[in-house]
């Protein structure tokens, strides 16, 4: 359903989202990963924090692609597999906790300090779960997020 290419990108911009987020919090400078030359840039907050909204705004058009993708070609043609959905799920999750962190750093936005909190952790739990499961799915095997609809003489 989808290139090389875009395959590609989407691994990409998981990629730079994992690292750009990792970055956002001190653990590079702690442990002196930033002093390695060429990885100084890790320590700047506000730049790893423009770039992981980048990147968030690039996975967040790919995501939509495919949903576009799926309801539109491949509704008839195939259906999620339990550890597509699951995946699938887990995206979602990052992205709408990822999405109500960018509303709460706007400058109009006021939240008490325990919902931020809770919208901070809860990001960073479905990303690190998100992150486990794809490692899981990388040693055991990969499974396709899509099975073919059985039924369809012509997909025998």
């Amino acid at each position: 359903m989808t290139s090389p290419l875009f395959k590609r990108i989407f691994k990409l911009t998981i990629f730079a989202m994992a690292l750009t987020g990792a970055a956002q919090m001190p653990i590079f400078k702690r442990y002196y990963i930033s002093d390695i030359p060429g990885l100084g840039w890790l320590n700047d907050f506000y730049l790893t924090n423009k770039l992981h909204y980048i990147f968030g705004a690039v996975l967040l058009f790919m995501t939509l692609y495919l949903l576009t993708m799926f309801v539109m070609a491949g509704k008839q043609y195939f259906k999620m597999s339990s550890s597509g959905l699951l995946r699938v799920v887990l995206y979602g999750a990052v992205i709408g906790t990822g999405v109500m962190r960018v509303i709460k750093n706007l400058h109009s936005v006021t939240l008490d300090p325990f919902t931020v909190m809770l919208i901070d952790w809860t990001h960073l739990g479905f990303a690190m779960l998100l992150g486990m499961v794809a490692m899981y799915a990388f040693f055991m095997g990969r499974k396709p997020y899509l099975e073919k609809v059985s039924g369809l003489g012509f997909m025998k």
